[in-house]
C-alpha cells in the first residue's frame, strides 16, 4: 500500500463531497434533525396529558389534591360536573386519564387511623399503553405523598391515654392488613432518578442514525459513481483495493464521526441531556460502529446495479433495524428465537452502548462483551467489503 496513492485517493474523496452541497447539508442536517424529532416524539415520559377531573367530595382535601397536581406539568387539567360526562370524554378521546375523587374523601382521611383508608379512582385510555402505564406510576406518587402530607397536617396533638389507644388500633389494623407490617420499603431509581424517556431515546437515536444514514449516503454514492464511470476508472488506476476501500471509509468516516460530536453536543445544549459515562470512549465506540456501517453502504453498492436498488437495500435493512435493535421496543418482551435474532444486528450491541454509556455512565469493563460484538461484527463487514471490491476489480 503507498501513503502518496492513499493520500491522493483521500484528497479526491474529500473534494468530491464537498463538490455536492446536497451531501454536505444531508451528513450535517440530518442527524441533527433526527435528534430532536425521536427525542420529542417517541419520548415516553408524561407531559401535557389531559386529565379530567370529577371532584364529587368538593373539599379542602380534594382542593389540596387537585392543586398539587396542577402543580406538576405532566397533566392539563379539565373538571367535569358528572361522572358521566367525565367517562363519555375519554370514550371520545377528549381525555386520556379520569380522576373520580369520591364524597367522603375527605371523611375518610379523618377516620384513617381507625382502620379505613381513602379510595380515589382513576381512569386510563387502554390505547396509548406505554403512557398510560407511566401516567399511572406518576400519579399514583402524587396522590400518595399529597395524601401522606395531608393525613399528617390534620392529625391532632393526643393525650398519653389517647396516643396509647391509638397506637393499639394501629397494631389490630396491622394484625387484620398487610399495610400494617413494620417493614418499610423505599424504592429508588438508581439510574435516571426522574425517570425521563428523553435520555432513553437520545441514547438510541445514535444508533439509528448512524445505521441508516451512513449505509444509505454509501451505497447510493458510490452506485453513482458507478454509473458515471468514474468508480470504474478508479478501479483501472495503479490504486490497490485496500487503498481504494481506506479512501471511501475514511472521509465518509471522519464525516459522520464529526456528526456524532455535533449530536452530542445539541442533545446536551438543547435537551438537556448529557453522557453519564466519558464522551471520549463514546466517540471511540461510535467511529468503531461507523466503521462498521460504512463497510456494510459499500456492500451493498457493489451488489447493486441502481441507486434505486441501493435505496431499497437500505430501506429493507431499516426495518429490522428500527423492530428489532431495540432502539423502540424492548427486546425483553420479543419472543425467545426473535431475541437470538437481534444478536446478529450490530446495532443492537451498539444502541446498549450508547444507553449504557448515557444513562449508566459504564465504561469499557463492564461492556467488554457488547465491545467484542462490535468489534467481531466490524472486522468480518470490513473484510467482506474488501472481498467485494476484489471481485468488482
Amino acid at each position: 500500500m503507498s501513503l502518496r496513492r492513499l493520500r491522493t485517493l483521500l484528497v479526491r474523496e474529500v473534494r468530491a463531497t464537498l463538490r455536492d452541497p446536497f451531501t454536505v447539508v444531508t451528513l450535517v442536517a440530518v442527524p441533527i434533525v433526527a435528534l430532536l424529532a425521536f427525542s420529542s416524539v417517541l419520548a415516553t415520559d408524561v407531559q401535557n396529558m389531559q386529565l379530567g377531573v370529577f371532584d364529587a367530595s368538593r373539599s379542602a382535601v380534594s382542593r389540596r389534591l387537585i392543586a398539587d397536581i396542577d402543580a406538576s406539568a405532566a397533566f392539563e387539567r379539565r373538571d367535569f360536573a358528572t361522572r358521566e360526562a367525565l367517562e363519555a370524554a375519554l370514550v371520545r378521546g377528549e381525555i386520556q386519564a379520569a380522576l373520580v375523587l369520591p364524597p367522603d374523601l375527605e371523611r375518610a382521611i379523618a377516620r384513617r387511623g381507625a382502620g379505613s383508608a381513602p379510595e380515589v379512582q382513576v381512569l386510563y385510555d387502554g390505547a396509548e399503553t406505554v403512557l398510560a402505564g407511566n401516567a399511572d406510576a406518576y400519579l399514583r406518587s402524587i396522590l400518595a405523598r399529597s395524601g401522606a402530607q395531608i393525613a399528617a397536617n390534620r392529625a391532632a396533638p393526643r393525650t398519653g391515654m389517647e396516643q396509647a389507644s391509638a397506637a393499639s388500633a394501629q397494631r389490630a389494623e396491622g394484625e387484620r392488613s398487610p399495610s400494617g407490617s413494620p417493614v418499610h420499603v423505599v424504592t429508588h431509581a438508581l439510574f435516571n432518578p426522574t425517570l425521563d424517556g428523553r435520555p432513553f431515546m437520545v441514547a438510541g437515536t445514535f444508533g439509528f442514525v448512524l445505521s441508516f444514514l451512513t449505509v444509505l449516503i454509501t451505497a447510493v454514492s458510490i452506485v453513482n459513481e458507478r454509473l458515471q464511470g468514474t468508480f470504474d476508472q478508479l478501479q483501472l488506476t495503479p490504486a490497490t483495493t485496500v487503498e481504494i476501500l481506506l479512501a471511501k471509509l475514511l472521509p465518509m468516516g471522519a464525516v459522520f464521526s464529526l456528526d456524532v460530536l455535533l449530536m452530542v453536543g445539541v442533545a446536551g445544549l438543547v435537551l438537556g441531556v448529557w453522557p453519564a459515562g466519558s464522551v471520549l470512549f463514546f466517540l471511540a465506540v461510535a467511529t468503531l460502529y461507523v466503521a462498521t456501517s460504512l463497510s456494510l453502504g459499500l456492500i451493498f453498492s457493489a451488489t447493486s446495479a441502481t441507486a434505486a436498488e441501493a435505496v431499497q437495500k437500505t430501506v429493507l435493512f431499516s426495518i429490522p433495524l428500527v423492530q428489532l435493535s431495540g432502539f423502540a421496543f424492548p427486546i425483553r418482551n420479543m419472543p425467545a428465537g426473535v431475541q437470538w435474532l437481534t444478536e446478529a444486528i450490530p446495532a443492537t450491541h451498539f444502541i446498549r452502548v450508547t444507553r449504557a454509556v448515557y444513562l449508566r455512565g459504564a465504561g469499557p469493563l463492564e461492556l467488554w462483551p457488547e465491545l467484542l460484538a462490535l468489534t467481531v461484527f466490524g472486522v468480518a463487514l470490513v473484510a467482506l467489503a474488501l472481498r467485494t471490491l476484489e471481485r468488482r476489480a
